[in-house]
Parts: structure tokens; C-alpha cells; sequence
């Protein structure tokens, strides 16, 4: 089911493209709203895939029903220098509805010392908290940082409220290296049929 807000990203997309002789795109981070709302602009250095259910990969602006997304993903970060770390954040800026966010952010799973090719070693700040939206179309962002050294990621205080921006500068992580979102909303029993 295309949503109105993922409709509205590709019509904007092609735009753009048609504008820019077909050569160009938006970027979808900016057309969400995740850069402006959660993050700053940024250049991603790293590639991440986020993977639900053993084949459920997200893709920005993308759309998925909360029961696809309940249990933890799998998440891959590339790159070829195995001594860095890294810090998963996953958030909704739309907590508890887009019209009224505020409880802007509600953090639902940090993750640090992050090692590409181990996914196995990691250590959870937040235990993983599938979305449940109950009003309106959500975003549901995942940002990944590199991390200066190991263990230096102080949990945050609580779920409601939560800044990426803020967690960043608090531990010293600098601009994110990758970050992709996918909208979800409220799931009613029609739905799931």
C-alpha cells in the first residue's frame, strides 16, 4: 500500500529528475523530514542494511506493518577497517502522533561498540522495542555513528524525549556515517488480511 507521504516522495523525485534532465535525485532523508527534524545534514560514508525477518530490507520512506517489524532486525554495516566501532540509534520523531510529536524523540533501541563484521558483539544501551504506532503515519529512523574509541557511550536517561542530535554531542559522535527510515503506522485488523 503506497502511503500519501511515500507518494508524495517519489512524485517529488521525479521532478527533480525531470527538472535536472533525469540525472538527479532528491534525497530521501530531506523529502522525510529526518534531516531537519533528527539530523543534521550529513554525507553517508558507510553502507548499513537494516533486514527484518531474514528478507524485510528498509528502504527509505518505505512502508511496513508493525507486526513485520516486532522482533529485532539484522543489521549490516560495510566497510574494510575492522577496528572501528559503532553506535545504532533507533528512533521515532513522531511519537505519540506527526500532528502533536511531543514526545519527540521516543528512543526504541541504542546499540554501541558496534563491529561491522561481528554482529555479534554489541551491547545493547536500550533493549529493542518494536514501533507501535497508534495515530497517524510514523517514521521510524535508524542512524548509525562511528564511535572515537571503545566503551565511551553513556546510556541515555529515558525513552520519551530522547535528542539524537543531543546524544550525539553528549558522547562525541560527530555527523552520522549512514541512516535510513521507513513510515508505519497504526496496524487494524483489515490491514493485516
Amino acid at each position: 500500500m503506497i502511503t500519501r507521504r511515500h507518494s508524495f516522495i517519489h512524485k517529488l523525485e521525479a521532478v527533480e529528475a525531470r527538472a535536472m534532465g533525469g540525472r538527479a535525485m532528491l534525497d530521501p532523508l530531506r523529502v522525510g523530514g529526518v534531516i531537519g527534524d533528527v539530523l543534521d545534514g550529513f554525507s553517508a560514508s558507510l553502507k548499513m542494511e537494516v533486514v527484518y525477518g531474514g528478507n524485510k530490507q528498509v528502504h527509505n520512506g518505505h512502508e511496513f506493518m508493525p507486526s513485520a517489524v516486532s522482533a529485532k532486525p539484522r543489521v549490516e554495516v560495510g566497510g574494510e577497517d575492522m577496528r572501528n566501532f559503532y553506535t545504532l540509534i533507533f528512533t521515532d520523531p513522531d511519537a505519540p502522533s506527526p500532528s502533536d510529536p511531543h514526545l519527540r524523540e521516543h528512543l526504541h533501541w541504542s546499540v554501541y561498540d558496534y563491529e561491522f563484521w561481528s554482529i555479534t558483539v554489541r551491547r545493547e544501551i536500550v533493549k529493542y522495542e518494536s514501533p507501535k504506532p497508534l495515530m497517524g503515519i510514523h517514521r521510524f529512523i535508524f542512524v548509525l555513528f562511528k564511535q572515537k574509541a571503545r566503551q565511551t557511550v553513556q546510556a541515555p536517561e529515558a525513552r520519551d524525549g530522547f535528542s539524537t542530535r543531543a546524544f550525539a554531542d553528549d558522547n562525541a559522535l560527530g555527523l552520522p556515517v549512514a541512516a535510513v527510515y521507513f513510515n508505519a503506522q497504526r496496524e487494524t485488523a483489515a490491514r493485516r488480511r
